[in-house]
């Protein structure tokens, strides 16, 4: 480290919300040249912390020191005076834009009063090339996907030469290549002097790239441990407790095919996919972003269209397109965007927990709401949701409870085969725990997963057989006991030329 002083204190910090004290005499302390991991379990205060300092919140008491002087932050123009810069888990872009006019939002270059265009996206296209993304500055950032989204978010950041940059969940939505690439970035950023807060779930990354953690529990600082220490100590400070097995899972004796895909075609998009899903099963779904996982995974649900092949679930087919046919057959599917297609925000725990069952539980077009908030109470027990009650609304839940909401309401709905899409991105090691614990729940009850994760250990470590998708074809099936990281890379990078049959004795 070039610098010992400190770039940054927080010392005490406190905000309450209505109901919740979201931070209570919270410390921290970052150095020019560090790489400060803030790890905990979401609802521990890591975002509320990380909006004090950007400036949407402002603590109710405590102080925040930049370069040794206390300092006010109550806006977001203020946080980039002073040099600190954020990029948040959910991207702050505006779609309609292009990606050079995001990255340089409210500081356009001018010449002669007039927005200089060539010399942004001259600018926006250096920043593009340094994080190595290879996106066109002219181009409208809804046209991109998620992780090239993040990207441009991070040339964002790096556009405000920012002394402190704070970085929330930012390998959440890349792939192993994009990491690489993105570590190099911090490592660089580390090296001219930057003091970087960067927020992870990720246990391996703390070593790889921190210097020092600092511990959130229940918006307390728990502890202070340099970055290489054990894995099961961090673990331990975070949750409260030892965790156990990571990847708990339990494998049932495999029943019959509950899902039947056979030669699934969208043109420019996926090829000729074909797999089974038994009862009592876990099947994994990897590859590379863009491999087509997602959309192979949307069309058998029925939520987009597919110009050749056929979805069987239960030995009936499905029609083409259909959602609420493929619902009445007993699937499910929690989407990789849970905020934006798995639930509505702005409703309460038991309105989300109800949205696939109104139907069932309307009556003369009256909905049962008694009915409705006992089943809804049912299943948040059953998932050990943490709430104010059913009547919170989602929106102020953290991570790990929204997805329990998410799973839950298919749950309600007596779903017999759940395709879960990414479903511990952004979610902390406890929480991730209890879902894996709930899926065991689902396969021993002879129910079937289908799961997609860009997450290799968890694929490996939950799955009891794993498909592996490249460029829009199944490259390959290993079988639990020869699924590897190297095994399923290879096949991710390969180029296929035929199905491989996912079902046993097709």
């Amino acid at each position: 480290m070039k610098d010992t002083d400190e770039l940054l204190r927080v010392e005490g910090v406190r905000k309450a919300f209505p109901g919740v004290v979201a931070l209570d005499g919270v410390d921290f302390e970052l150095r020019p040249g560090e790489v400060h991991v803030l790890l905990g379990e979401n609802g521990a205060g890591k975002s509320t912390l990380i909006k004090v300092l950007s400036g949407a919140h402002r603590p109710d008491s405590g102080r925040v020191l930049v370069d040794g002087r206390e300092v006010r932050i109550h806006t977001a123009q203020d946080a980039e005076r002073l040099g600190i810069a954020t990029i948040h888990q959910e991207f702050n872009l505006v779609p309609d834009l292009t990606v050079a006019e995001n990255i340089f939002l409210g500081r356009q270059p001018r010449r002669f009063g007039l927005i200089d265009r060539r010399r942004m996206e001259a600018e926006a296209g250096e920043l593009l090339r340094r994080v190595g993304v290879r996106v066109p500055p002219k181009a409208r950032v809804r046209e991109l996907g998620i992780a090239h989204r993040q990207m441009v978010e991070i040339a964002k950041a790096l556009s405000l030469e920012a002394r402190v940059l704070i970085m929330d969940e930012p390998t959440a939505v890349l792939t192993s290549d994009e990491v690489d690439k993105l570590f190099g970035i911090v490592r660089q950023l580390r090296e001219d002097g930057v003091g970087i807060v960067f927020i992870t779930h990720h246990l391996d990354e703390i070593a790889a790239l921190g210097d020092r953690v600092t511990v959130l529990r229940d918006g307390r600082s728990v502890g202070r441990v340099a970055a290489s220490g054990p894995e099961d100590e961090l673990v331990r400070l975070m949750v409260g407790r030892a965790i156990g097995r990571q990847y708990p899972r339990e494998r049932p004796e495999p029943g019959p095919p509950l899902l039947s895909v056979r030669g699934l075609t969208r043109d420019g998009v996926f090829h000729d996919v074909g797999f089974d899903v038994h009862a009592g099963e876990v099947v994994g779904l990897a590859g590379l972003v863009g491999a087509g996982r997602t959309e192979v995974a949307r069309a058998v649900f029925g939520a987009d269209p597919y110009d050749a092949g056929a979805v069987h679930v239960r030995g009936e087919r499905l029609a083409a397109g259909d959602v609420v046919a493929a619902m009445g057959a007993g699937l499910g599917l929690v989407p990789e965007d849970r905020k934006g297609q798995g639930l509505v925000l702005d409703a309460s725990v038991q309105e989300n927990l109800g949205l696939v069952t109104l139907r069932s539980m309307t009556r003369a077009g009256l909905v049962d709401r008694a009915a409705q908030r006992t089943a809804a109470a049912r299943i948040a027990e059953r998932l050990g949701v943490r709430m104010a009650g059913l009547d919170q609304h989602v929106r102020t839940l953290s991570g790990g409870n929204q997805q329990k909401v998410v799973i839950g309401k298919w749950l309600l709905a007596g779903t017999r085969v759940l395709i879960l899409d990414e479903p511990t991105r952004g979610i902390d090691v406890g929480a991730k725990v209890e879902i894996y614990r709930l899926i065991n729940e689902l396969t021993a009850a002879g129910h079937a997963v289908l799961m997609i994760s860009s997450d290799l250990p968890e694929v490996l470590g939950m799955s009891d057989r794993v498909l592996v998708m490249a460029q829009g074809r199944i490259a390959g099936e290993l079988p639990a006991h020869e699924a590897t990281q190297d095994a399923v890379m290879a096949l991710a990078v390969s180029t296929p030329h035929n199905e491989v049959e996912g079902s046993r004795g097709h």
